[in-house]
């Protein structure tokens, strides 16, 4: 049963944008928006980090890598969570995943970015 599905990378030159999305298929309305969310990297070699977070009351965390270049966002209707990625570096190109803040569930396949000329 899939948990979460995260979408939307691809191969970007630097400076280039994406938006990523995360869908929640199996959680219901009442609990997604009543969770925080986050979108999560992990680079080859490197453990999995946190870099932006959302509370249910739409207050937005970022890791100091990526602020200033990355908005997350959330849609509770449609139980999705977003990433827009402006001015993208080679340094983030990694697997993106996201997940429940409060209650992990389990991992989606992510959605890879690579930044690359």
């Amino acid at each position: 049963q899939v948990h979460l599905v995260e979408s939307g990378g691809g191969l970007v030159q630097p400076g280039g944008s994406l938006r990523l999305s995360c869908r929640a298929p199996r959680m219901i309305l009442s609990t997604f928006s009543g969770t925080d969310m986050g979108w999560y990297r992990q680079a080859p070699g490197k453990q999995r980090e946190l870099v932006a977070s959302i509370s249910a009351y739409g207050r937005r965390n970022y890791t100091d890598a990526v602020k200033g270049r990355f908005t997350i966002s959330k849609d509770n209707g449609k139980r999705t969570v977003y990433l827009q990625m402006e001015s993208l570096k080679p340094e983030d190109t990694a697997v993106y995943y996201c997940n429940d803040l409060k209650w992990e569930r389990p991992w989606g396949q992510g959605t890879q970015v690579t930044v690359s000329p």
